[in-house]
C-alpha cells in the first residue's frame, strides 16, 4: 500500500459539486493499494499515520502525532498511487488492486484510523472527486508498505 500524506490547516473533497468530506486542521492521506498488499499493510500503514510526529510543539519542532493535536483525517482512495511510468507516456495500472479488493482495504483503513479516536471524513470510492486543501507547511510525506 501507499500513501501519500500532507499536513493540512483545512481541506475538502467534492463530488458532482457536493462536499462529502470536510476537516479542519489533520492530515489528508490519499491511499492507494496494491494487488500484492494484506491486511499487514493496511495495519503498518495505520500505525505510521496515526503516529507519525509531524505537528509542531510549542518550541516549532515536528514532535506531535494527529492524535495529540486533537486533529483530523480526509481519507481518499487512489489507484493512480501505483502507477507504473517505466514504458511510454502512458502510465499502466497493472499493479493497482481491483476494485473490490482496493475497497475492502480502504474502509478497513479507515475504520482502524476511527478505533484510535481520529476523525475521519473520507471521499467516495471509485468516483471521480476534487479535492481542495491548504497543505501547512508544506508537509507531504510518501509511505509505502513495502519498504519498512
Amino acid at each position: 500500500m501507499r500513501a501519500v500524506i500532507q499536513r493540512v490547516s483545512q481541506a475538502e473533497v467534492k463530488v458532482d459539486g457536493n462536499v462529502i468530506g470536510k476537516i479542519k486542521k489533520g492530515l489528508v492521506v490519499l491511499l492507494g493499494v496494491e494487488d500484492e498488499d494484506t491486511e499487514e499493510d493496511v495495519r503498518y500503514l495505520v500505525r505510521k499515520i496515526s503516529s507519525m510526529r509531524i505537528f509542531e510543539d510549542e518550541e516549532e519542532k515536528m514532535n506531535r502525532s494527529i492524535s495529540d493535536i486533537g486533529g483530523a483525517l480526509l481519507s481518499i482512495s487512489q489507484f493512480t498511487l501505483h502507477a507504473d511510468t517505466k514504458k511510454g507516456n502512458r502510465p499502466s495500472f497493472t499493479g493497482a488492486a481491483g476494485p473490490a479488493r482496493a475497497k475492502i482495504y480502504y474502509d478497513q483503513f479507515n475504520s482502524l484510523i476511527e478505533e484510535g479516536s481520529i476523525p475521519v471524513q473520507t471521499g467516495e470510492f471509485g468516483a471521480h472527486m476534487e479535492v481542495s486543501l491548504i497543505n501547512d507547511g508544506p508537509v507531504t510525506i510518501l509511505i509505502d508498505s513495502k519498504n519498512k
